[in-house]
C-alpha cells in the first residue's frame, strides 16, 4: 500500500462512521480531498448532507461535486467533521495547517459533535514537533514584530508559496514555528495564542475524537481516553 492507496482507504473508512444525514464538516489537504470525492459519491446516491468547507478549495470541489454546502458564518450543528492532520501524537493531539487552513479547521472542529481524522502511519510521531513545525497564522499588521516575539518559542520561518508569501484565504500571513518535540502542546498552545498578531496556532490539542490510521497492516481506529 503505497501513501495515496493509504489515503483512499483511511477516507472510505472515514465513510463508514457518518450518520445516515446531517451537517459535515469537510476539511482541507490531500486526505481530506479524497473524503469530499467520496461524500459527492454519497450524495449523488441520494443520502441527504449538507456541508460546512473549511478552505475555499475545499468549498469549490464539493460544490463541483454537488454536496449542498452552508454559508461560512455560522452557527452550525455539525455531526460529524473528517480532516486530515500533518502529525498525531501518541496522545491523539495534532499539528494541522501544512494546507494553510487551520484557523478555519478549529473552529469547524470547535462546532462539531464528534471530529475524525483521517491519516497514513507516517503521520504518527511519540510527540509532537519530531516531524513539522508548528504552522501559525499571523495578522498582516505588524507581522514582524509578532514573528520577533514567536522567537522566544523557536524558529519561525515566513512560508513562501510561488516565490512570493503565502496568503490564507482570510487574507492573513502564515509563518511555520520550528521546535524541539513538545513536552505540554496544550501549555504552549495557550502561550504562542497570548501573542497579539497571531490569530491561530496548527496545534490541536485534545480536539480528536478518532483518529483513523492506514498503513500497511490495514486500516485501525485509535480513540481519545
Amino acid at each position: 500500500m503505497d501513501q495515496r492507496q493509504a489515503k483512499q482507504a483511511a477516507a472510505r473508512a472515514a465513510i463508514d462512521l457518518l450518520p445516515e444525514s446531517g451537517t459535515l464538516g469537510l476539511g482541507s489537504g490531500s486526505t481530506a480531498k479524497l473524503f469530499i470525492d467520496a461524500v459527492g459519491e454519497l450524495v449523488k446516491q441520494g443520502r441527504r448532507f449538507d456541508a460546512v468547507p473549511t478552505s475555499d478549495q475545499s468549498r469549490a470541489q464539493a460544490a463541483a461535486l454537488g454536496i449542498p454546502l452552508l454559508d461560512d458564518i455560522g452557527p452550525w450543528e455539525i455531526a460529524v467533521c473528517v480532516d486530515g492532520a500533518d502529525e498525531v501524537s501518541q496522545g491523539l493531539d495534532l499539528i494541522k495547517g501544512g494546507g494553510g487552513a487551520h484557523a478555519r479547521e478549529k473552529i469547524v472542529n470547535a462546532a462539531s459533535r464528534r471530529n475524525v481524522i483521517i491519516v497514513d502511519e507516517s503521520k504518527l510521531s511519540q510527540k509532537l514537533g519530531e516531524k513539522w513545525p508548528i504552522p501559525l497564522e499571523i495578522l498582516p499588521f505588524g507581522r514582524e514584530a509578532t514573528a520577533r516575539a514567536l522567537e522566544k518559542f523557536g524558529q519561525p520561518v515566513l512560508r513562501a508559496k510561488d516565490g512570493a508569501p503565502w496568503i490564507t484565504d482570510s487574507g492573513n500571513y502564515l509563518y511555520d514555528l520550528a521546535v524541539s518535540p513538545i513536552d505540554e502542546p496544550g501549555q504552549l498552545d495557550r502561550e504562542l495564542r497570548q501573542i497579539p498578531g497571531l490569530v491561530e496556532t496548527g496545534l490541536f490539542v485534545g480536539r480528536a475524537d478518532t483518529v483513523i490510521v492506514a498503513g500497511e497492516a490495514g486500516i485501525r481506529q485509535l480513540r481519545a481516553e
